[in-house]
């Protein structure tokens, strides 16, 4: 067992001490992007001004006889340009495929300090986080790295959804957990080829009444219990939930609905696979102005962050200041991003 006060030691003499909070970012959406195709690649200048994280995938959806390629293209990626308040993302391959270990030694020995988080596929339990953990902060020390590279990991077996509150306070670089539906309706035997979204067989009736017709049918969320479960983790450990891929992109309205229930359930962003999905994101894990315009009435009313005061016939106070304040900060990181937010939002 580690004892509490060894927790946020570095793992390594010279590697960078670990966070103590994860700073407020803009994460609407993890845009997913192909790096071993050379046409896509030339598309990340412009994505930088659009989406808010940026992901080289290595892992699923890559070739195996293009995995090399797809490392060399993230690295070519990452130090190709200034990626700024935008994220720069790895998706590594699994802890148990033959190309880890160099997914992540060379990435960060080329491009570690620009790096921002690694993103672990199939995480079953902590032990698999302590692993990285403890590799990252050697790798962080032999290149005199200065800040800690986070882990995020996906949520995508039975065994690691039973284990999710442990994998969630693994190691202070854990940023948060991704909702992978499709390998996890595999790992489970669910009766589902979709990736994400409900399922028409998925549902319940209206109780029966004599002579009435046809019962009305309700379409359900496959993905309710898991997300809840996988959000409630990442609350209580203070990192941050994400819901996953939708995969069918000619269906706007049902990605919409998805990310929005997952944004009404305390999840902070979502991965997005096509450029049809990046405003879907933004509109939905954007705060409300006037939820905004509110939190400003309360800063400005407790410029010191403590007591207690009426607003709106609302008792404010030292918590509700905290929460006035993350969601000010998204607002201005949102304006910063988007001069249309600005507006929105008076900034």
């Amino acid at each position: 067992m580690k004892l509490p006060r060894n927790f946020f030691k570095p793992l390594a003499i010279g590697a960078p001490a670990p966070l103590r909070e994860l700073p407020v970012k803009l994460e609407r959406m993890i845009h997913f992007v192909p790096p071993h195709i050379e046409k896509l690649r030339a598309k990340v200048p412009e994505l930088i001004a659009e989406v808010d994280v940026v992901l080289g995938n290595l892992e699923d959806a890559i070739p195996a006889d293009a995995k090399q390629a797809a490392r060399a293209g993230f690295i070519a990626m990452a130090k190709a340009k200034d990626f700024g308040a935008t994220g720069l993302w790895t998706r590594v391959n699994a802890l148990n495929s033959p190309w880890l270990l160099d997914d992540v030694v060379e990435i960060v020995g080329a491009v570690g300090e620009r790096l921002d988080v690694i993103m672990l596929p199939k995480v079953e339990g902590p032990w698999d986080i302590h692993y990285l953990d403890q590799l990252l902060a050697q790798l962080e020390a032999k290149r005199a790295i200065k800040k800690p590279i986070l882990i995020h990991a996906i949520l995508e077996t039975a065994e690691g959804v039973d284990n999710v509150a442990d994998i969630a306070v693994a190691s202070p670089r854990m940023h948060g957990i991704s909702l992978g539906p499709a390998d996890l309706a595999a790992s489970r035997a669910m009766k589902t080829t979709r990736v994400g979204g409900g399922h028409p067989q998925y549902k319940v009736l209206a109780d029966a009444t004599p002579g009435d017709g046809p019962r009305a049918a309700f379409q359900q969320d496959l993905w309710h219990y898991t997300l809840a479960k996988m959000v409630d983790a990442c609350a209580a450990a203070g990192i941050k939930p994400f819901y996953g891929p939708f995969g069918d992109f000619s269906d706007a309205q049902a990605c919409e609905t998805q990310f929005r229930n997952a944004f009404l359930m305390g999840c902070v962003g979502a991965w997005t696979l096509h450029p049809s999905q990046v405003p879907i994101a933004k509109r939905v894990f954007s705060p409300d102005p006037a939820e905004v315009a509110f939190a400003r009435k309360i800063i400005e009313a407790m410029p010191d962050g403590t007591g207690a005061v009426m607003i709106d016939g609302k008792m404010q106070d030292d918590a509700t200041w905290k929460q006035a304040k993350v969601m000010v900060d998204l607002a201005r990181s949102v304006a910063a991003k988007d001069p249309d937010g600005a507006a929105r939002y008076g900034f």
